[in-house]
């Protein structure tokens, strides 16, 4: 049976920030890879109106996306306006039923901007509730298991408090680091519009400098940190730790 990871994140180049390593190691290992974005990134630009700068951002996720032989989706929510309702939560548990990942990777619970929060929520919930037989999605039936849950840290390792998040699952990417990056430079409307918002061009030097912050931690030149779901009925076994042996787990828990 092929394996099959999913990485749901809010918008195009989340996943290029947070998890692409990752999903590169997992490619090598022959795991089937799935790159969704909640929206298409439609607010990112101050020349370009919604639908322009949607289109655009698609086709670069698409794109980038392509460099791990992934199948990318967008499930079409509007940038900002990423909301937790009951049509998103069916949408989403669609989407986790007709993909019938094995591996979920999202946002983190707590991070700056709440489209990511949201996105996290959403998630969380279409895994529990994948399975549940009283939920209708037409077209994609209910999934007998729940998959294993792993959220990203956050941007520059902080939550919305400032506080630092210490990951308790880490990956050593640096064998995959020049992918990573290669996925990240395909966005270059993003990286034109940051420089214009932020009056900064730090694009993919910041995806560096956090990779580079979380290999500190176990000696390695480059990583990626993520904490896995581990409430009750949530898989209990660390499924990265068994697939990657450049996983390291960090024992310090927090929230």
């Amino acid at each position: 049976m092929t394996k099959k990871v999913l990485a749901i994140v809010a918008h195009p180049d989340d996943a290029e920030f947070l998890c692409t390593g990752t999903l590169a190691l997992l490619h090598n290992k022959r795991w089937e890879v799935h790159i969704t974005t909640m929206t298409a990134g439609d607010c990112g630009s101050k020349v370009l109106g919604k639908k322009e700068i949607g289109e655009i951002r698609i086709k670069e996720a698409a794109t980038a996306a392509g460099m791990l032989d992934a199948d990318y989706t967008c499930l079409g929510f509007e940038d900002v306006f990423i909301t937790y309702d009951k049509l998103s939560i069916i949408k989403t548990i669609t989407h986790i039923r007709k993909i019938q990942p094995h591996l979920v990777i999202t946002m983190s619970p707590s991070c700056y901007m709440v489209d990511h929060e949201m996105t996290s929520k959403l998630v969380q919930t279409a895994c529990f509730a994948g399975g549940l037989v009283n939920i209708h999605t037409p077209g994609y039936s209910p999934i007998d298991y729940i998959p294993h849950l792993y959220y990203t840290d956050p941007l520059e390792g902080k939550n919305k408090y400032g506080h630092k998040i210490i990951a308790t699952t880490v990956v050593d990417i640096s064998s995959v680091m020049n992918t990573k990056i290669k996925m990240l430079e395909c966005h270059k409307s993003q990286r034109d519009w940051l420089k214009q918002h932020h009056s900064m061009d730090e694009y993919v030097i910041s995806m560096k400098r956090q990779a580079e912050s979380i290999g500190k931690g176990i000696g390695v030149a480059y990583a990626e940190g993520f904490r896995q779901h581990l409430g009750h009925a949530y898989p209990q076994d660390n499924l990265i730790r068994q697939i990657l042996e450049e996983t390291r787990e960090i024992k310090e828990n927090n929230s």
